[in-house]
């Protein structure tokens, strides 16, 4: 069949499928180059196939490209222009490339992306005041575009700013980036804190410092040398002080905050004492002798964890139920452990003859607690058909009713998911849970990361068994966290890669004039004392600073005053009450 055409000619189906196949493999080929080109980093090749594609060399129309076209010329001229830094000539080249391929990419109609975005960043923040155009970019590619930042489209000018020496401007590229919602990383961070520290901006130097705290576990070794350079060789540094910081205000502020850090300010004054030291399984530098603090959330947000878990319960959970729980844990609010019971019960119990082991495990891991804990019981969380089906054995009967006359059981409802229960009471009573649950699952990854791992850590304890008995693995002694003392030392973990964490490098930096007032104890001697005896102290700390009576930062991050342990031959838990290093 001919299909008529406007200008009278005929054409036939099978030579407009030839065209289209023509246009097609035209279109094909130059795709697969492009992709040759971006694999070698070729990109003068690439260029020839950009002018040869728009202009219709070798006959025929120019070829439309797509948005992936234009990203993969974009970001090989990115990465030319960021890696001929001592080419100025062939430098200038890429950029000025990058910049022809970007005005093309507009003036067709293609809408950019974040990755377009983000390389034409790259490409601006090689040429004179680079960073204005990058920034510039950035702000306006919502408004331009339709498309939103993330926190690799700030980099180019926040880097740029940052080797330029333009602290405002950076810290405004910073603050944008918070009005946007994106955080910054330790690259971004320790970019901030370096030129704070060569302009000598001793505020901003702590500021980025806490930053960094809250932010990674461990510091790169580059960042690590940041800091070695300004505690070390700054003037600046040599002089910032604070004699007259009120003791009580500071301690108050570590234990508020969870430990580690109180986050009001330089401490202490004179020269700064910088070493490598390592850290010993009990939590002792090598380099000054301390002791390193268990951190923990602080108070404020251990209430809004509480708040959030509770919230998500009952959108999955009849709110009655769990309503319920909630007021009769306000009513017993004393215990110091809770149980996972489902999780001990059923530990290592999949054989043939295997099932829930309620005496030889649960109830031995209820034991192994109150050994520890002067006889006072922890608290078990079962499904209530998980006892139903326990009580109808006439042994099993008889532990129950003594938990339950003990007041140490308490029985989730028909229907429910008792990982909310024992986990909500963990938080809300701030004290320990045994569970060798990895809280992996969707419950758990509702709970985001920002607060989740370090409660996690300083609050799970994990077990195993013995030759039938229980042994109890209690959290670290330690947290691997940059901590702050209450005298204005800091301990820096370094991200060495080691497997034993008694060989990791840490930045040790003290001062030989520690603040006035303070003295650094290890651990208080006397007898052991209880978690409550810390939540206790913090509930009165909290009171005190929700009347007004105590200033403390509001920054984010992480310690618990009380370091628990095995003692070794008997391996029963025991508590031990430490200032924070």
């Amino acid at each position: 069949m001919e299909i008529p055409h406007e200008s009278g000619a005929t054409t036939t189906p099978m030579a407009t499928k030839r065209r289209k196949k023509k246009a097609s493999s035209k279109e094909g080929e130059f795709s697969h180059a492009l992709h040759t080109c971006a694999k070698s980093g070729d990109l003068s090749a690439a260029l020839a196939l950009f002018d040869s594609a728009v202009s219709g060399g070798g006959g025929g129309a120019p070829l439309r490209l797509t948005a992936h076209h234009f990203n993969s010329l974009l970001h090989l001229c990115s990465a030319a222009a960021e890696s001929l830094g001592g080419d100025e000539p062939s430098r200038r080249s890429a950029v000025d490339a990058g910049f022809r391929v970007f005005d093309r990419m507009v003036a067709a109609g293609v809408a950019p992306t974040e990755a377009t975005i983000t390389s034409v960043a790259r490409i601006a923040a090689q040429k004179p005041h680079g960073g204005d155009i990058a920034f510039e970019l950035v702000e306006t590619m919502g408004e331009k575009y339709g498309v939103a930042p993330r926190l690799r489209t700030y980099g180019p000018a926040l880097f740029a700013y940052c080797r330029g020496l333009q602290a405002e401007k950076a810290y405004a590229v910073e603050a944008h980036m918070a009005s946007m919602g994106i955080s910054p990383e330790e690259p971004e961070i320790a970019a901030l804190l370096e030129v704070s520290t060569k302009l000598g901006l001793e505020e901003k130097v702590y500021h980025y410092l806490h930053r960094l705290r809250s932010t990674v576990k461990c510091v790169e070794k580059s960042t690590a040398e940041i800091l070695e350079r300004w505690f070390s060789s700054s003037k600046r540094a040599r002089e910032v002080r604070s004699d007259g910081r009120d003791v009580g205000k500071v301690k108050d502020a570590v234990l508020i905050n969870g430990g580690g850090w109180h986050g009001l300010g330089w401490l202490g004054s004179g020269l700064w004492e910088v070493r490598r030291a390592n850290v010993s399984s009990e939590g002792h530098c090598s380099g000054c002798g301390k002791r390193l603090a268990c951190v923990d959330i602080g108070l404020e947000e251990t209430q809004k964890f509480a708040e959030s878990v509770a919230s998500l319960a009952m959108e999955r959970e009849t709110k009655s139920n769990f309503r319920n729980f909630q007021e009769w844990l306000e009513a017993h609010n004393e215990y110091e452990a809770i149980i996972d019971g489902a999780n001990v019960g059923l530990y290592q119990q999949n054989f043939a003859d295997g099932g829930f082991s309620l005496s030889q495990q649960l109830d031995a891991v209820v034991r192994e607690l109150q050994t520890g804990s002067k006889r006072k019981w922890p608290l078990i969380v079962l499904h209530n058909k998980r006892v139903l089906s326990l009580i109808e054995n006439p042994s099993n009967r008889q532990l129950i009713e003594t938990w339950r006359a003990e007041g140490a059981l308490y029985t989730t409802p028909s229907g429910s998911n008792d990982d909310w229960y024992w986990l909500y009471a963990a938080i809300k009573l701030k004290c320990l849970v045994v569970t060798n649950d990895e809280m992996r699952d969707h419950i758990f990854e509702l709970l985001g990361r920002s607060l989740f791992p370090t409660w996690k850590e300083r609050h799970q304890v994990k077990y195993t068994f013995t030759k039938g008995n229980p042994i109890l693995i209690m959290p670290p002694p330690y947290s691997l966290f940059i901590q702050e003392s209450e005298t204005g030392s800091w301990h820096v973990p370094i991200d060495d890669n080691c497997s034993d964490e008694r060989l990791r490098s840490w930045l040790c930096i003290t001062r030989p004039r520690a603040s006035e007032g303070h003295e650094e104890a290890d651990v208080i001697s006397g007898s052991s004392q209880l978690l409550t005896s810390a939540k206790d102290e913090m509930n009165n700390v909290s009171s005190k600073n929700l009347n007004g009576e105590r200033e403390v930062s509001n920054s984010s991050g992480p310690s618990d005053e009380t370091a628990f342990e095995l003692s070794g031959k008997d391996k029963t838990v025991s508590s031990k009450r430490k200032h924070m290093a």
